[in-house]
């Protein structure tokens, strides 16, 4: 069952998984000072959605969250080779950063640019989960956010996720779609669901939507979970760590627009690597050194 979180907008619901353990404070709603929030774009040859992407988050309303909000935009380009590099370059008025290698001291304003918008770009393709840990590195808000630069994920949802952090009912937010088959999604969406019956199972969890893209954490907790995965299987990972940490994950239901075309994710690809992700870290421990690193030899491999 889940029910609305009393205070919280109307449409909000949480996976009812019993209070928090002792020892795991409440977020309390920020004062005066405002909330900063990373969002998080991998990116790999997006170039007829990465503008209207970055500028919708730039332009979304956050007068209904309830405090003020500060945004940072860090786009990793993990090796493009369309028009997408030339796209962000101009959108962030210098060329891209290195990975680690700070803000670009050239960087140059017009009328084009998004003041808000950090540039990093890999020199080989390392996978969607990879260029997310490059950008996690980069963050310095006080929560990330996932964005994908198609336009599956609408980030006018994104102040839906932020709203329950800010009353002071939740530490993580995920944004739960609906998985019907729309689209021609069937074989996705069984799989989604699927694998998110087995989190369930597993983990103990009330889950609608385990795989979505939209996961609001605090910057700290994400980076304590020393992330191994590189493709998608980095979702399970994510939720399996979460909840092995002992918070409560809070689901609020957003829109979603399936991609008609050149969707990266493969059910027969990625479906076996995320079962796998939620039974190697069922037993996982905050703190626990992570195993052996599962990047691609090369890193030229993997198409994220």
């Amino acid at each position: 069952m889940h029910r609305r979180v009393k205070g919280t907008p109307r449409g909000t619901w949480y996976a009812a998984q019993g209070p928090l353990p002792g020892g795991v404070p409440r977020n309390e709603p920020p004062g005066t000072c405002p909330l900063k929030v990373s969002v998080l774009i991998p990116v790999y040859n997006e170039q007829t959605s990465v503008e209207t992407i970055v500028r919708r988050v730039t332009s979304m309303d956050l007068t209904t969250v309830g405090a003020p909000v500060e945004l940072e935009l860090i786009a990793v380009d993990d090796c493009s080779t369309d028009g997408t590099p030339a796209i962000l370059d101009r959108l962030h008025g210098a060329p891209a950063e290195a990975p680690g290698a700070g803000p670009h001291p050239e960087r140059v304003d017009t009328p084009e640019t998004v003041g808000a918008l950090r540039v990093i770009r890999h020199p080989v393709n390392r996978g969607k989960g990879a260029a997310i840990q490059t950008a996690l590195a980069a963050a310095t808000g006080d929560y990330v956010i996932i964005q994908d630069a198609d336009f599956e994920y609408d980030p006018a949802d994104i102040p839906r996720l932020l709203a329950p952090v800010v009353a002071g009912t939740a530490t993580v937010v995920y944004g739960s779609r609906p998985l019907d088959g729309s689209g021609g999604r069937w074989l996705l969406d069984f799989g989604n669901r699927a694998l998110t019956w087995l989190t369930n199972l597993i983990y103990g969890t009330r889950l609608h939507d385990m795989e979505t893209c939209y996961k609001l954490l605090p910057t700290s907790l994400l980076r304590g979970f020393h992330l191994e995965c590189r493709r998608f299987d980095m979702e399970p990972e994510i939720t399996a760590k979460v909840v092995r940490s002992g918070h409560r994950i809070v689901e609020v239901p957003i829109d979603y627009r399936p991609r008609t075309g050149g969707k990266k994710l493969s059910a027969r690809r990625d479906g076996l690597p995320a079962l796998q992700a939620l039974v190697r870290y069922r037993d996982w421990r905050p703190g626990t050194a992570p195993a052996t690193s599962k990047a691609v030899p090369g890193g030229a491999t993997a198409r994220g």
